[in-house]
């Protein structure tokens, strides 16, 4: 009986600090999104983006509201958007996106994680070619009534795939279709679920389950420091 106690102990604090991590990223982008265009949403579709993603995460209003007060405040700095990149172990290229009010910090962390797990940050643009930057959009399938008439509509506005399930269907575009895609949803009000740029890498690379493990182990402990927004590699 203990020992189920403790393995549900254990789920529960592993959803919290998952759901933590998830609030902490969001609020960044939310506070990142006010410096660069304004507290009103309206005007502001970067911040639109992010109040939405907040929503699909479950994401409290009031601390949905504190961040844009928090960043609407012209004392406070806010954070830096700054791209790591580097190698892991066995050739795969890692990109790291985060969002930062040290650098210093930061750098110095994320230098930490790599050396400690086989791997070598590198300088900027050293493995940035290996990716695609592209915009994509999460969206409830029972919003789109006819996929195929929707899908004929969104290559006009930069659709370059669409992919799905049943319950989602995955609107990718590139990175510069991604306003136009945004605006073209907004217009036929259809709202997404949750909306981002991701990088995709361009060519992949295929391990063996142990080699994969090392991987993912780099990945994990990067993606549990605070400064670090997304994880993003070549393995396949």
């Amino acid at each position: 009986m203990g020992r189920i106690f403790e393995k549900r102990k254990y789920k529960m604090f592993a959803r919290f600090a998952k759901m933590s991590k998830a609030f902490n990223r969001i609020g960044k982008e939310i506070e990142i999104a006010v410096k660069a265009g304004g507290p009103d949403p309206k005007g502001n579709p970067r911040l639109r983006i992010a109040v939405q993603n907040a929503k699909s995460v479950n994401m409290p209003k009031d601390r949905v509201e504190a961040a844009i007060k928090r960043a609407s405040n012209k004392d406070t700095s806010g954070y830096s958007e700054i791209v790591y990149e580097g190698y892991g172990p066995h050739g795969i290229a890692v990109l790291v996106e985060c969002a930062t009010d040290n650098p210093t910090r930061t750098v110095s962390n994320v230098r930490h994680q790599f050396k400690e797990h086989g791997g070598t940050l590198g300088n900027s643009g050293s493995i940035a070619f290996m990716f695609e930057r592209k915009g994509l959009f999460k969206i409830a399938a029972e919003k789109v009534k006819d996929v195929d008439t929707f899908e004929l509509e969104m290559i006009d506005h930069g659709l370059d795939d669409l992919t799905g399930d049943e319950q989602f269907l995955y609107v990718y575009t590139s990175f510069h279709d991604f306003g136009a895609m945004q605006k073209a949803l907004e217009e036929r009000g259809i709202e997404p679920a949750s909306t981002e740029l991701q990088y995709i890498p361009t060519t992949t690379k295929e391990l063996p389950e142990e080699q994969q493990k090392e991987i993912n182990e780099l990945i994990e402990a990067l993606e549990e420091d605070d400064d670090v927004q997304s994880v993003y590699h070549t393995m396949q």
